[in-house]
């Protein structure tokens, strides 16, 4: 049986083509100084060495046998390869341009190569690439996860109903304090990127879950009582961003929503949720703590797939 596994191996290795012997020398002088000057970490050196390796086969398959033979229009017919015969997504064609980039910048500062053909080539674009929003009913199936009157569950309920209601970052959950609270619970003043704090309005059932730990959760937890941090963990010491994070996947796994979820996913459910109501962009930046009206922008394309599903199923000519 091993045998014939070998046999099968064997046509698939000739097929490939051999690296030519005039780009092994420079890719490894390359991989080299990275190793030794970058620090750079194994498994980024083998996504380099994977990349050049792969780029100096296919400029082998074409006539190409050293780097001095390479041209711009090399590249770009390499380029063009990769996103149309190989279907590569714009970000593996944009990792493989970087490392092909540093690569023959190396060789120019070496004296090994008298210009860079990649010196005008422009970086593939990349979208900001929303992770699958939550719907509604599905955050609900969340929240319902922590049913209980334990006092995990009554702070498992609490933090998500902050991450949700509130679109808190993680680190701007678990740095809540007691003395910071307003006695209504009306609101929560969160301390944001560069300390900025910004105050975000907090809905009845958030508050009721918050008010239901803080008053009856908080002191079953041995020690609890004498932390100044709202959210704590099993021995009574502040609530970290992993723990927050386990605490997230694992509830999200009770729902049924799988094991993919992170605090993050809450946040973006939070501003989805309220563009897709129809909230002005500045309101939800406001909320957020965005520094910019641009980073807010990328939940527009969520509420546009939403209007083009509604146009194709009501229009006649959808």
């Amino acid at each position: 049986m091993v045998e014939r596994g070998r046999a099968q191996e064997s046509p698939r290795r000739s097929e490939q083509p051999e690296l030519p012997a005039r780009f092994r020398r420079p890719i490894e002088d390359f991989l080299d100084a990275l190793r030794h000057e970058s620090g750079l970490a194994p498994r980024t050196l083998a996504a380099y060495r994977r990349d050049l390796e792969a780029f100096a086969r296919r400029q082998a398959a074409r006539g190409v046998e050293s780097p001095e033979q390479l041209t711009e229009q090399h590249l770009i017919d390499d380029l063009a390869h990769l996103r149309r015969e190989l279907g590569r997504a714009e970000s593996s064609v944009a990792r493989g341009l970087s490392a092909l980039r540093s690569w023959l910048r190396f060789q120019v500062a070496e004296g090994e190569l008298d210009r860079d053909p990649s010196a005008r080539l422009s970086t593939p674009k990349l979208g900001r690439k929303l992770p699958e929003v939550l719907s509604v009913e599905e955050v609900q199936r969340l929240l319902e996860s922590a049913d209980g009157e334990e006092w995990r569950e009554l702070r498992d309920r609490a933090l998500l109903e902050v991450l949700y209601a509130c679109g808190a970052r993680v680190s701007e959950a678990v740095g809540l304090r007691v003395d910071d609270l307003p006695s209504e619970l009306d609101h929560l003043r969160l301390l944001g990127k560069g300390n900025k704090t910004r105050l975000v309005p907090l809905a009845q059932r958030a508050a009721e879950a918050l008010r239901a730990w803080v008053d009856r959760g908080r002191e079953q937890v041995p020690g609890g009582i004498l932390q100044s941090a709202v959210f704590l963990d099993r021995r009574g010491q502040p609530l970290d961003r992993t723990a927050a994070w386990r605490i997230v996947k694992e509830r999200a796994q009770q729902a049924g929503l799988g094991t993919r979820l992170s605090p993050h996913g809450l946040r973006h459910a939070f501003a989805s949720h309220l563009v897709e109501a129809g909230a002005d962009l500045r309101s939800v930046q406001e909320l957020l703590g965005h520094a910019s009206i641009q980073t807010t922008q990328i939940y527009t394309h969520t509420d546009a797939e939403r209007v083009r599903a509604l146009h194709r199923l009501y229009h006649p000519r959808g």
